[in-house]
């Protein structure tokens, strides 16, 4: 369910988030508003906290204290249509090594609820450039595409906000050149993007 504290131009409103394990605090008082179709860049060394944070915000963790709201939705309540509003890139791609492309799309769409399954993977995964491999196990394909694939299962049920938490690790230059291609598509005015990164160079580039 919908908060009526949040504000209605926003599409990520963080108050005062901590989140601490034991002794050591991941987050202390992070507090940000982002508006709908804004793309921000956390910057941060390994273990500042970024990845913990995004975890919090796709209802994976949840806070030690604090609010956050996401699309209108109370992160806390861990509400299934807040999950239908994110999509999430990391350097885990969530995909099944023994499936196709095409096989991993329709399952996701069909996770989501999604009208015409076959259809839509269709669609994204050419629109990441994989349309020649569909049919190839993803055990095969380089890190690169692998990455890219993870694009298209994130964006296959149309989030209104993505979360991008080091997308970049692992990649070589020219992967890294053709993801931040594809990865700037994706920022629309009518989607918020949260990238999370160590290298300032490409934070600020894709801001």
């Amino acid at each position: 369910m919908t908060d009526d504290s949040f504000p209605s131009d926003s599409a990520i409103h963080v108050k005062n988030v901590c989140k601490s394990f034991g002794m050591l605090d991941a987050l202390r008082g992070v507090s940000f508003d982002l508006k709908k179709g804004e793309f921000l860049t956390v910057f941060g060394p390994n273990g500042a906290g970024k990845t913990t944070l995004i975890k919090i915000l796709s209802t994976i963790a949840r806070p030690t204290s604090g609010a956050a709201f996401v699309a209108g939705y109370d992160v806390l309540q861990g509400d299934a249509r807040l999950r239908n509003e994110i999509g999430v890139i990391s350097h885990a791609t969530c995909l099944y090594g023994d499936l196709t492309p095409f096989e991993n799309m329709v399952f996701y769409a069909k996770m989501h609820g999604l009208n015409d399954p076959p259809g839509r993977a269709s669609q994204v995964i050419e629109e990441v450039g994989l349309k020649t491999r569909m049919h190839d196990p993803v055990r095969t394909f380089s890190r690169g595409m692998l990455q890219r694939l993870a694009i298209a299962r994130a964006i296959v049920h149309n989030p209104s906000v993505l979360f991008l938490d080091e997308p970049y690790t692992g990649l070589d230059p020219h992967a890294a050149v053709i993801l931040k291609e594809h990865l700037a598509a994706l920022h629309t005015e009518k989607r918020t993007v949260l990238m999370t990164t160590h290298d300032i160079a490409r934070g600020l580039e894709m801001c």
